[in-house]
């Protein structure tokens, strides 16, 4: 169990022009996304200001963001990573699980990686990050390097849009639709 003010809130920033972005979306009518809060229980609180100053999370949370874009289901997980290693212990396992089931259920599920040193997020298809979860399970690397990536996923920015992953989230879909087709 983690607490609410240790390394929780590490992606906060990014999670910021998420919800910035998401606001955008909502307003063009591009896509209802919404934040999941992390349940948690206080355990201390100021007694001044009535603040929690310590906590501890409830439940293991499913994902970051749950929504729909343009009639299609989506979810995803946001992740800062200051180096160019990934590690997948960023990843729970029953977070894992529950964007297999979702993909399952015909939804779209990936992770925004915002790799900080290089000032660049990229977008991470479940069905890349199910590859590099399973090559772990496997007993290989327990992460993936920047180098794996594939860099034509990478996340733009587009105007006061700073984190635009509708366009490589239509690309996914395309590339679903293709393999569909044969």
């Amino acid at each position: 169990m983690g607490t609410w003010n240790g390394h929780g809130l590490r992606g906060s920033t990014l999670e910021e022009l998420i919800n910035r972005t998401n606001e955008i979306y909502g307003e063009r009518k591009l896509a209802l996304i919404q934040k999941i809060p992390t349940p948690i229980t206080p355990v201390q609180l100021d007694s001044g200001t009535g603040r929690i100053t310590l906590a501890y999370f409830d439940q293991q949370s499913t994902v970051d963001y749950i929504g729909a874009v343009q009639g299609v289901p989506v979810c995803f997980d946001a992740k800062e990573c200051a180096k160019d290693t990934f590690p997948l212990a960023n990843v729970h396992e029953h977070q894992v699980e529950f964007m297999r089931a979702f993909e399952e259920q015909g939804g779209v599920a990936f992770l925004i990686i915002s790799y900080t040193q290089k000032r660049e997020m990229y977008y991470l298809p479940f069905r890349n990050l199910s590859w590099f979860w399973d090559r772990m399970k496997d007993g290989g690397r327990k992460s993936f390097t920047f180098e794996e990536l594939d860099k034509t996923w990478k996340i733009e920015s587009k105007g006061a849009i700073f984190v635009h992953y509708l366009e490589p989230l239509a690309r996914d879909l395309e590339s679903r639709d293709d393999t569909e087709e044969l």
